[in-house]
């Protein structure tokens, strides 16, 4: 049974699917210096995530990203340890920062700091983890019954004599 669709609620979500999208960007990259950061953004874009999931079920989840959610869950923690061990090699602290300004034509001046690769790694753990939580509630439970039938080379697949 398929189940009944609003489309009221199908546009609405959509429509904010998109601006959630941006805000969660925007948190990211100003939580340097304002409130905000990899993970305040992480969970915003986790909740528009979560919009899309009560809108369509896992199917609508799945359709977003063409990775597996531990995708994101590997390439985060990976940035992040990589940003913490990049100043060691260097002879610094670990997690030791540095800002670096550039002047750019069309936005001015532009100030970028190694804390916000971190950042962006904490936003990619948040995301793969609220993205594993889906499909973990998404997934078709199988009884054990079932596998046990299916693991039986004998039967014959229509259940108990």
């Amino acid at each position: 049974m398929t189940p009944r669709r609003s489309l009221i609620f199908d546009t609405t979500t959509r429509l904010l699917f998109d601006a959630t999208l941006v805000l969660s960007a925007y948190l990211l990259f100003a939580g340097h210096n304002q409130p905000g950061g990899g993970f305040v953004g992480g969970l915003v874009a986790s909740a528009a995530v979560a919009l899309r999931y009560i809108a369509g079920g896992i199917d609508e989840v799945r359709s977003l990203v063409n990775v597996q959610p531990w995708t994101f869950l590997a390439a985060g923690l990976a940035l992040a340890v990589v940003t913490a061990l990049v100043p060691l090699a260097l002879g610094d602290g670990p997690l030791n920062q540095d800002a670096y300004e550039v002047q750019l034509q069309l936005l001015g001046k532009v100030k970028a700091t190694t804390a916000t690769v971190f950042d962006t790694g904490v936003y990619l753990i948040v995301i793969g983890l609220v993205l594993m939580i889906f499909e973990g509630l998404g997934d078709e439970r199988t009884e054990p019954a079932d596998l046990a039938e299916a693991d039986d080379p004998a039967s014959d697949g229509e259940g108990a004599r």
